[in-house]
C-alpha cells in the first residue's frame, strides 16, 4: 500500500469502487456503509434472506483490509466464542488469553439476532467502549474496529430480539432492498454478486482508515448545520407519534455521520443535505413508536419531521 498521504475523499472513493464491484445497483446502500466507517461507528443491516447483507459486509471487509473476524451467531453460541478464553498451561502454571473473533479490523456478526440475549451482551462492552474484560484483565480492540452486523426479521424462526441498549451501539441501521431489473440480470449472469467477490481487492490498509477517520471528525461544520442538527433533535422529542424521542449521544452520532457523509460525497464541509441523508438511519432505531422500537414507522415519522424543520440557508 501506498505511503503517500490520501485525502478520506480518496479513500472513500476507493471503498465506493471496489464494493460497488460486487454490490450491483446500490451505489445509496454502499455509500451508507462507508459513512458509517468514516463516522468511526458500526453498522446493523436488516433485510430478508437473500437481499445481499452478508455480502455487503464481506465487500466492505475485504476492501478496508486489515485483520478481518467472522462471528456466525446462532441459538448456542456462547459469549467466550465471541470474545475468547483463558487456557490453563499445565508446563507453565500460567493462563493464556486466546482472543476470540471480535479481536479484530473488520468484524461481520452474521445474523446477530440469532444469538441469545447473553451472548449478544458480550457485544456491548467492545462495541461502545472499544475494549473487552476477560477473567479481570482488560484487553483493548484493534484500530480500527468496525463491526457490520447483519439480522434477519424479528419474527423468523430462531431469532431473538436485540435490546435497546444494544441497538444504541449502531451508528446506522439500513436496508439493501431488492435489486432493479439491470442488477438482478448482472447478480445472475456472474457480472456482480457472490461470483465477483474474489475479485474484490484492499484498496486501503489500517493506517490509511485511522486517517480518514480522523481527518472526517475535523471536516467543517458550520454553527447553522450544529443548530439544524440540535433542532432536529429536539422534534423528536417533542414530536407525539413518537414515544421516545433520540438522545443526546444520538445527537452526537447524527453530527458525525453528517461529517462522514460529506466526506463520501467529496466534500470538506457539511450541508443540509447530509444531515438529512443520514438522519433516518441514524435516528429509526434510536427513537421508539408506541413504546418499542420501529424502524419501518419511524423512518416514516422521521422523514415528515425533516419536512417541519425549517432548513439553514447559505
Amino acid at each position: 500500500m501506498s505511503t503517500e498521504p490520501v485525502s478520506p475523499q480518496q479513500v472513500a472513493g476507493g471503498l465506493r469502487s471496489a464494493v460497488n464491484t460486487t454490490m450491483r445497483g446500490k451505489t445509496a446502500v454502499v455509500d451508507l456503509a462507508i459513512t458509517a466507517l468514516l463516522a468511526g461507528g458500526h453498522l446493523l443491516v436488516q433485510d430478508l434472506p437473500g437481499t445481499g447483507k452478508t455480502l455487503l459486509a464481506k465487500s466492505m471487509a475485504k476492501a478496508i483490509g486489515g485483520r478481518f473476524g467472522r462471528i456466525q451467531c446462532t441459538p448456542d453460541l456462547l459469549p467466550s466464542d465471541v470474545t475468547g478464553t483463558s487456557v490453563y498451561r499445565p508446563e507453565s502454571g500460567d493462563w493464556d488469553f486466546r482472543a476470540g473473533p471480535i479481536f479484530s479490523n473488520v468484524v461481520l456478526i452474521d445474523e446477530i439476532n440469532r444469538a441469545s440475549p447473553r451472548t449478544q451482551s458480550a457485544m456491548l462492552q467492545p462495541m461502545e467502549e472499544r475494549q473487552v474484560s476477560v477473567d479481570s484483565q482488560t484487553w483493548a480492540m484493534l484500530d480500527p474496529f468496525f463491526c457490520i452486523a447483519t439480522q434477519n426479521p424479528f419474527g423468523q424462526v430462531g431469532t431473538f430480539p436485540l435490546p435497546e441498549s444494544q441497538l444504541d451501539r449502531f451508528a446506522m441501521v439500513i436496508s439493501v432492498g431488492l435489486p432493479d431489473r439491470t442488477a438482478e440480470r448482472e447478480i445472475i449472469t456472474g457480472a456482480g454478486g457472490v461470483d465477483v467477490l474474489d475479485s474484490v481487492t484492499a484498496v486501503a490498509d489500517t493506517e490509511m482508515i485511522r486517517a480518514a477517520i480522523a481527518a472526517t471528525a475535523r471536516t467543517h461544520a458550520d454553527d447553522k448545520i450544529v443548530e439544524y442538527v440540535l433542532d432536529l433533535v429536539a422534534a423528536t422529542r417533542a414530536e407525539t407519534h413518537l414515544s421516545q424521542g433520540a438522545s443526546p449521544r444520538a445527537s452526537v452520532s447524527l453530527m458525525h455521520l453528517a461529517r462522514a457523509h460529506a466526506v463520501v460525497d467529496e466534500r470538506d464541509y457539511v450541508t443540509p443535505d447530509d444531515v438529512q441523508a443520514v438522519l433516518v438511519p441514524a435516528l429509526s432505531h434510536r427513537v421508539m413508536v408506541a413504546g418499542r422500537v420501529d424502524t419501518s414507522a419511524a423512518s416514516e415519522v422521521l422523514t415528515w419531521l425533516m419536512t417541519q424543520v425549517s432548513v439553514p440557508t447559505a
